[in-house]
């Protein structure tokens, strides 16, 4: 399969569409198959042979079915040796009883029976002694036959080897074989020596099962004579590929068949995750009644022990968002997709443990490479996830607690207040600088107008935390940015994991223009992350499994959809990228706002080593001065619950303590409450002086 071919998702009106879902080109070799307009023509070469990738898969599949069937056999040869040995054995016995009569010479038993009907004494008695005479004869005609061969049989064997007796053996076995399967035939006895194995359908799929299945759905009247119409089945990849027309006539349209996916997908045996159908649209060769199959051999979202699908951002030294799209993962047939998130929006859905953050980091990751984009991040979970960003964020806010609330609040008014500043300076330039009223690659440099990524990750865990005025009003804040942003160059990215109206309402989700899904329960709530009657054109996410990690429904448009293998991107590779990212910021003057100003980030990045602990408390204290014993304890257990899950107190005031942390005094006050705890001051003066003096 030729890897390489990529999937562009780029969301402009003639964008090419989805290769697994959404809409399908009409693969090259459906070109050269019988169409309804031309059908007395006939193609010079098969359909499977007109094009290479397509008779790779072929070839392959073929000598891979050939292979499991030779297998089959292989393991079932005992049982046929067992078949053929009664048969072996009745023809010993018939060439037995031959070479018998033919020794004891019985032909001349009936000539002396019928001399002694007729009292000729003289004749019986000539007979006799004919017969005798024969015997004797016949055995030593025998006799030198059995020698000559057995002295054939050992001069060969010392020529060529003993292979020699074994072939003569397999030769004599086959014919007393044959002889006694030819012996029962003729009474019409005869068993099959070999059986047929029972190939499931996926592996040699044809049109009478692709009937079949369209008729046991409902799809086509069974007293019907209307049949579908094919422009072909070949192989493509790891599967079958298949483009079908219903019938005119039977009222029914190829968004009927996509909306049978379950029932076609039991009727094939496989699993619906196998079954990819979708329109085949009017730029493609389509029409109403003509959709695209691809039936996978199996889980086509499952490596199969495969080594991971790493990123190449990983190997990227930097990345322009200007030139293309982010690399984002492969779909079922192993062709790249590719994501482009300029003028978009984007929210991300799933349950927990799925891999949303992970494929959330994707786009991050390719912004941190480009050094003209200004990152904003909220994780309101709190986790290690998104703690490398520090390197690079303007603002970062972590955790849920009141202080981050705060810090969130802040963000977005700041975000708000520079989409504002941004709209009044592209509302004054001229046309002919700015001739579409949004920002271009020249305005950027010209005016120090960065990209502006806004990611907020588990945002029901911050509108929940809020009061009901207070939540509609940050509602309203991410709403506006996500509905004008951008256009001035904001990128907003939201993520969460069950987005009802109590989480994240629908007022704020529809305005998303790019939606990706993980795993979910049921095709209620994958529509409310990938849109309204998504799951009815089979852009479904519930159909996903816990073992489905990493994989996405990605649904860039209204008909436009694929699922997607995401590329892996692990902590340790976020961490590179974003040094690097670092490294390019302040090599171009870009580096500002908090990152500029992080000295653990510094530290990081310079190489130098700050005792763990004191880097983590540092990073749960970010947003406030002062912070409760106990509060710390929580929040690092939520950043690192296998480092930090059974500390207590003493143990972390002594681990601070080896860390060179002197406290200026135990208590400090928060929210009017004295009780133990720890001033960032102190926390900070344990840092190395040289890092300080480095930070503008």
């Amino acid at each position: 399969m030729n890897s390489e071919k990529r999937t562009d998702l780029r969301l402009v009106e003639h964008a090419q569409p989805s290769p697994a879902g959404g809409q399908l080109d009409v693969p090259h070799p459906a070109d050269l198959v019988t169409q309804e307009h031309d059908s007395e023509l006939r193609p010079v070469f098969p359909a499977w042979l007109a094009d290479r990738r397509t008779a790779t898969a072929t070839v392959l599949h073929r000598a891979r079915r050939g292979g499991r069937i030779g297998a089959w056999h292989l393991v079932r040869s005992p049982l046929y040796l067992a078949r053929l040995i009664p048969w072996a054995a009745r023809g010993g016995w018939l060439w037995l009883r031959l070479l018998v009569e033919y020794v004891n010479a019985e032909e001349y038993r009936d000539v002396v029976h019928d001399a002694k009907a007729a009292g000729d004494s003289d004749k019986v008695k000539a007979e006799r002694k004919e017969r005798r005479t024969q015997r004797k004869v016949r055995l030593r005609l025998v006799a030198i036959v059995a020698l000559a061969v057995a002295f054939v049989l050992r001069l060969a064997a010392v020529t060529w080897g003993v292979i020699t007796l074994y072939v003569a053996a397999a030769a004599v076995f086959a014919a007393l074989v044959l002889t006694g399967r030819l012996s029962i035939e003729t009474r019409d006895e005869a068993a099959p020596i070999v059986d047929q194995p029972q190939v499931p359908v996926q592996e040699d799929l044809a049109p009478e099962h692709l009937t079949a299945a369209f008729r046991a759905a409902g799809l086509l009247k069974e007293s019907s004579a209307l049949t579908l119409g094919f422009e072909g089945i070949w192989r493509d990849g790891d599967g079958w590929a298949a483009t079908v027309d219903m019938p005119r006539g039977g009222g029914k349209t190829a968004a009927d068949a996509i909306a049978k996916r379950d029932v076609l997908a039991a009727e094939l045996g496989v699993d619906e995750i196998q079954l990819i159908m979708d329109r085949v649209r009017a730029h493609a060769g389509g029409h109403g009644r003509r959709l695209s199959i691809w039936l996978a051999d199996d889980d086509p979202y499952l490596l199969q022990g495969e080594p991971k699908n790493n990123s190449p951002l990983i190997g990227m030294e930097r990345f322009n968002l200007w030139d293309g799209p982010i690399p984002f993962g492969r779909d079922a047939r192993g062709r790249r997709v590719d994501l482009d998130i300029k003028w978009q929006s984007v929210f991300f859905g799933g349950l927990m443990r799925r891999g949303k953050t992970f494929t959330q980091r994707l786009l991050t990751a390719a912004c941190v490479l480009d050094p003209y984009v200004d990152e904003y991040l909220a994780d309101f979970k709190g986790g290690a996830d998104w703690v490398p960003i520090r390197q690079v964020a303007v603002r970062y806010v972590t955790g849920a607690e009141d202080d981050a609330l705060l810090a969130f609040d802040s963000m977005l008014d700041e975000l708000l207040d520079e989409m504002n500043r941004r709209f009044a300076l592209l509302r004054d330039l001229p046309t002919s600088v700015c001739p579409e009223g949004k920002l271009t690659p020249q305005i950027q440099r010209k005016y120090k107008l960065n990209w502006v990524r806004v990611t907020v990750d588990e945002l029901q865990e911050a509108l929940v935390a809020y009061d009901k005025d207070k939540r509609e009003e940050v509602i309203n804040k991410l709403a506006r940015i996500a509905r004008r942003g951008p256009a001035a160059g904001f990128i907003p990215d939201y993520a969460s994991q069950r987005p009802d109206a109590d989480s994240v309402p629908a007022k704020l989700r529809d305005i998303v223009t790019i939606r990706s899904c993980t795993q979910v329960g049921d095709r209620t709530s994958s529509d409310m992350v990938l849109g309204k009657g998504k799951a009815a054109l089979g852009a479904d996410a519930s159909v996903l499994s816990e073992e489905h990690k990493g994989v996405n429904v990605l649904v860039t448009g209204p008909t436009n959809w694929v699922t997607v293998i995401c590329d892996y991107l692990d902590g340790p590779a976020f961490l590179e990228i974003c040094l690097r990212g670092r490294r390019l910021r302040e090599e171009a003057g870009t580096l500002k706002g908090e990152a500029a100003g992080d000295v653990v980030a510094l530290a990081e990045a310079r190489g130098q080593t700050i005792p763990q602990v004191l880097n983590d408390v540092l990073t749960v204290m970010r947003h406030s001065d002062r912070m409760h014993t106990h509060v710390i304890l929580t929040a690092l257990e939520n950043l690192d619950p296998e480092a930090y899950g059974d500390w207590d107190a003493d143990r972390l005031a002594a681990e601070l303590a080896d860390a060179g942390v002197d406290r200026s005094g135990r208590q400090v006050k928060v929210d009017g409450e004295n009780r133990s705890g720890y001033r960032r001051a102190d926390l900070e003066a344990a840092v190395p002086a040289t890092l300080w003096q480095e930070l503008p």
